[in-house]
């Protein structure tokens, strides 16, 4: 059931409107007119309004531009004849739902509107869902006010409810593991085990122990059966972040996992099976990687059913005066302080590019906290690299000039291997004796490749 404003100056026009709306369970207001319209808007929240666009006292872009104006979630649909539809374009540009032809068929109106009323629906739980979800666990990449990031977000709560497995993208400090918890805790398996592992922070023969788990006897020193991480995310969520690191072997097993959901652990005949939902991570170019021949095609195909791309902190720009209040509040308050970014201080974060994107804001609001002199923080107090607008890093390194003779080595070594490594064929092509070739390669101490 939902609220429904219809604007029309046409009484019948409108009062068959309002029946059909209420037979579906709806509760209707009706309005004359522009100025009618606007005194009710101004006292009472709706979740659509339907208006004529034109009318004696105004138009419908007129009720739009008010109805937003009281309530930016509210869905617009303007009644138009033909002669309207380039006003009814311009609708569409200042936020209108949709706009639909008078006279037409009257059920695809009425479906027309359902729709409207359903994706608004949908819109309200999603965002009802964050606000829990991000209250409940304080996840700081929850906070959205980009577009870019409300697309990320309402795609990840659409997906948490399933058991798709998702593969988060993005470079290093934007959130890939917030975003991975997310979706655990929106998800059906929140009150079970979320297990994170990350594929590049320990060696093959570690890792593999780590995900699969051995039996006693499997290697020296496995003096005692050791359960897999991935078995202890059984009924909850498994994160494989930084995937583009996991050692090709590493990859044949784990898509075996994936296709048969069971798990072997190093050293045993025996698998196990293990209800999991699986996520991967990585600031890495998978698909150059695949090119490359360092990751599995197949294995990417499995993991990346749903793909979600984080955008970079320069890239949503909306969410750092936000997101620098939401660290400083946080760790002003361990400090026992009100901090408060000062206008200054928000327009030197905004020109900062932020290379280390979220992680890198997180770590300079700390820091400021720690250190500021005074409650209210201007540009002085934030972190000279910040204030200066240069990202900290090593000092650039001018490549070294190349020696006239490691130029010649290697373009015998080039000609060589064009040639086959046929001596003459190389001589030839270099215009030199092959006495001279078999000189130049002792002078280069490349005696190996005399024979």
């Amino acid at each position: 059931m939902a609220d429904i404003l219809i604007v029309d100056d046409e009484p019948s026009a409108r009062t068959t409107l309002a029946i059909l709306l209420r037979k579906r369970g709806h509760r209707v207001v009706q309005a004359e007119g522009v100025r009618t319209a606007a005194k009710i808007l101004a006292e009472c929240a709706f979740d659509l309004v339907v208006t004529d666009l034109r009318m004696p006292d105004g138009d419908g872009l007129e009720v739009l531009r008010n109805a937003k104006a009281h309530c930016p979630e509210v869905a617009v649909i303007l009644l138009t004849a033909y002669a309207g539809w380039e006003s009814a374009k311009e609708a569409m540009r200042l936020g209108a739902y949709d706009y639909f032809e008078k006279g037409k068929e009257p059920d695809e109106f009425l479906h027309r509107i359902e729709k409207a009323l359903e994706e608004k629906g949908l819109r309200h739980e999603n965002e009802n869902l964050r606000r829990q979800v991000q209250e409940r666990y304080s996840l700081p990449g929850l906070i959205a006010q980009s577009t870019e990031m409300q697309k990320v977000l309402d795609l990840v709560l659409r997906v948490a409810p399933t058991d798709a497995t998702v593969l988060i993208q993005g470079e290093s400090g934007t959130g890939k593991e917030v975003i991975a918890k997310v979706i655990h805790h929106a998800s059906p398996r929140t009150d079970k085990p979320f297990v994170a592992v990350n594929c590049g922070a320990l060696p093959e023969p570690l890792l593999e122990s780590e995900i699969f788990g051995h039996v006693k006897g499997a290697f020296t020193g496995a003096t005692a059966h050791k359960k897999g991480l991935f078995e202890e995310a059984h009924g909850g969520t498994f994160l494989l972040d930084e995937i583009g690191e996991m050692p090709p072997t590493l990859q044949v097993k784990f898509l075996r996992v994936l296709q048969e959901g069971e798990v072997r652990p190093v050293g045993s005949t025996q698998a196990t099976t293990a209800d999991v939902r699986v996520l991967a991570a990585t600031n890495r170019d998978l698909g150059q990687l695949m090119q490359q021949g360092k990751f599995r095609e197949d294995l990417f195909y499995r993991l990346s059913v749903i793909p979600v791309v984080l955008p970079p902190l320069r890239e949503r720009r909306e969410d750092i005066p936000a997101l620098a209040e939401h660290f400083l509040r946080r760790y002003g308050q361990k400090q026992g302080r009100p901090l408060r970014l000062s206008a200054a201080a928000v327009d030197t974060l905004l020109r900062y590019p932020w290379p280390g994107n979220v992680r890198e804001l997180e770590n300079a609001m700390e820091r400021t906290a720690i250190l500021a002199r005074n409650d209210a923080i201007g540009p002085d107090d934030l972190p000279p690299h910040i204030a200066a607008g240069a990202p900290l890093g090593p000092a650039p390194v001018l490549p070294r000039e190349q020696t006239l003779a490691e130029v010649e080595k290697a373009h015998i070594l080039q000609t060589l291997e064009r040639c086959g490594w046929n001596h003459s064929r190389a001589a030839e092509a270099l215009n030199i004796g092959r006495t001279s070739l078999w000189r130049k390669l002792k002078e280069y101490h490349l005696e190996e490749l005399l024979h």
